[in-house]
């Protein structure tokens, strides 16, 4: 969705643009999206994790609002820069670390000190990626230059999608093939990580305005569209998962 300046024809039409751009604006922003990586994979763990007591005390390199749920799971986030992430693994000072997906992941060689690859990344269901800009300076744009950089910006943003669905399967290919044990999490773990993260929404839905401005419209969108990925969108991804062509 795309948040936009402040005036005119450029205003999002969706509620749940006007939510996030609204916030954007409080602050003299213009935001519009600039790359996602869908779905993202869900660590790399140094010893197989089969319950969720598994979790109590377990460290692992993460943060935001997935870090957040991972203290009410018991385990306890740390937050590392990438390149210091494979020798915290390496020497043990971290039990387990998320990066992003095979491609990504592949190339900081991850799965030499922590062969358990974990999916899915349910903090990180997708990474958004954002152009930011004054609003100030955004309104006294021509309207073409304007139109010209949104072209620009979602056009960035659909190609990082295509880019992570094309070089993903063969990394994740390539990571078995050196020996990495791919592992779903436990339903318990997803369940109770669902609701953790849920209480905490809620929790910061009421001391934080800013947040609720932006949570109830996205949770007013997610039901909606939720609701049609049961029928058409689920049925047609599970027919093809159970029965891929030979």
């Amino acid at each position: 969705m795309r948040g936009s300046a402040s005036s005119g024809s450029n205003q999002p039409k969706c509620t749940l643009a006007n939510g996030i751009g609204d916030f954007m604006r409080d602050y003299n922003i213009v935001n519009f999206p600039g790359g996602n990586t869908g779905v993202q994979m869900g660590g790399w763990f140094r010893k197989e994790i089969k319950t969720l007591n598994d979790l109590k005390g377990l460290k692992i390199r993460t943060a935001g609002l997935g870090g957040e749920v991972m203290i009410r799971l018991g385990a306890v986030p740390l937050q590392l820069p990438g390149g210091e992430i494979y020798q915290a693994l390496e020497k043990g000072n971290i039990d387990a670390a998320e990066w992003v997906g095979p491609y990504d992941d592949e190339k900081l060689g991850f799965y030499k000190v922590a062969p358990h690859y974990y999916y899915p990344g349910w903090w990180e269901s997708n990474s958004m990626y954002s152009f930011y800009g004054n609003t100030k300076t955004w309104d006294a744009l021509p309207k073409d230059y304007q139109a010209a950089f949104e072209l620009a910006a979602a056009e960035a943003n659909g190609n990082m999608m295509a880019e992570c669905h094309f070089k993903n399967p063969p990394a994740l290919k390539r990571l078995v093939g050196n020996g990495v044990k791919l592992h779903a999490y436990p339903i318990e773990m997803l369940r109770a990580a669902q609701d953790a993260a849920f209480e905490l929404y809620a929790e910061e839905a009421d001391k934080n305005p800013a947040f609720r401005k932006m949570y109830e419209p996205c949770e007013k969108f997610r039901a909606k569209v939720m609701l049609w990925y049961r029928f058409a969108e689920h049925t047609y991804s599970s027919f093809l998962h159970a029965n891929p062509v030979k």
